[in-house]
């Protein structure tokens, strides 16, 4: 009786389990890395490839869409082929910003999809657990952003160079992605944001604007995004050190 207890409540919990859509957005210039970040090798794979697999591993996460140039769309698809994200149903043109590409995402995840998590492609060492926090978190809340506390004194600086004030350290933080919403809200957020043509640097934002609170999850201190050279020799020694 226990062991056919066990399956019943498995059941129980897929069913309560919310079909969360993965919009990864790679749709950068790579500028400040002086080389193509998405494609670079990082510790034998590229960059990309290792962002998707931890979706594509994560039981939260039913299909994943892929968000990049219009010129790169058939070298992506390419690339998730060759690797074997099975997760991946769309490959498609991003926008000249971030939120026109988010929205382009969100725009075409199944229909069935009560979640939306939107994650950075350059963010490699995201990991399952972080996923499930914040897919979780979103859930309950509608909204949910990993966040990570600020650690250094942060400074108010006018147009002059010139420090006009200290903000309070025990109330600021880091935002990270994954950053998960409820489907139909995200859509509309973003939709509007674009609408307003609003220069947003994240899809929390979006929310913001709309009077939606995200609900801050624990984030990851090693769920950097690469966006130097420097950037890439940490994530080295990260994936090292994970490794051994």
């Amino acid at each position: 009786m226990d062991t056919v207890k066990k399956i019943r409540d498995l059941f129980r919990e897929k069913e309560k389990q919310p079909h969360c859509s993965a919009v990864i957005v790679a749709a950068g210039s790579s500028q400040r890395m002086g080389n193509d970040k998405l494609t670079a090798e990082l510790c034998g794979l590229p960059v990309l490839v290792r962002t998707l697999r931890v979706f594509d591993e994560s039981p939260y996460v039913d299909e994943i869409l892929v968000v990049t140039r219009a010129d790169r769309i058939e070298e992506m698809a390419e690339l998730c082929k060759s690797y074997g994200i099975g997760k991946v149903s769309k490959v498609l043109s991003g926008g000249a910003t971030r939120v026109e590409s988010a929205l382009v995402g969100v725009s075409e995840v199944q229909p069935k999809a009560s979640l939306i998590a939107i994650h950075d492609g350059a963010r490699p060492l995201v990991t399952v657990e972080l996923i499930e926090r914040t897919v979780c978190a979103a859930k309950t809340h509608y909204a949910a952003v990993p966040v990570i506390p600020s650690t250094d004194t942060l400074k108010v600086v006018d147009e002059k160079g010139l420090v006009t004030g200290t903000v309070d350290r025990a109330t600021t933080f880091r935002v990270q992605t994954p950053q998960v919403f409820k489907a139909d809200l995200i859509k509309g957020a973003l939709t509007k944001a674009m609408d307003k043509n609003l220069p947003l640097t994240d899809d929390c934002s979006a929310m913001e604007m709309m009077g939606v609170k995200a609900a801050a999850v624990p984030g990851d201190e090693d769920n950097i995004k690469l966006t130097t050279p420097r950037d890439m020799i940490l994530a080295e020694a990260i994936l090292r050190a994970r490794e051994a």
